[in-house]
């Protein structure tokens, strides 16, 4: 049972990974519009553009972390009487 709650938390924490896409194209999208709106301050808001990227990447890099973390450090009793014996 503990096995399959491990593996449902692994799946549920890369679902963070459709989130991050959305935020990415959110942030790209504000950018092309607030061009086309003043393209004088087209080169000092890329610099924000580019933040708000890397933040929201930051996140999506975060998700296959947590989930590697479920993975593999809950080990139940049984995995670790296996690997102590090995």
């Amino acid at each position: 049972m503990l096995e399959g709650a491990k593996l449902i938390g692994a799946g549920a924490a890369t679902i963070a990974s459709a989130g991050a896409a959305i935020g990415i194209g959110n942030v790209l999208s504000s950018w092309i519009h607030s061009v086309a709106r003043n393209p004088s301050l087209a080169k000092q808001s890329f610099g924000y553009a580019i933040l708000g990227f890397a933040l929201t990447e930051a996140i999506a890099s975060f998700a296959p972390m947590m989930a590697f973390l479920m993975s593999s450090v809950f080990r139940s009793k049984n995995q670790r009487k296996k690997v102590e014996v090995s």
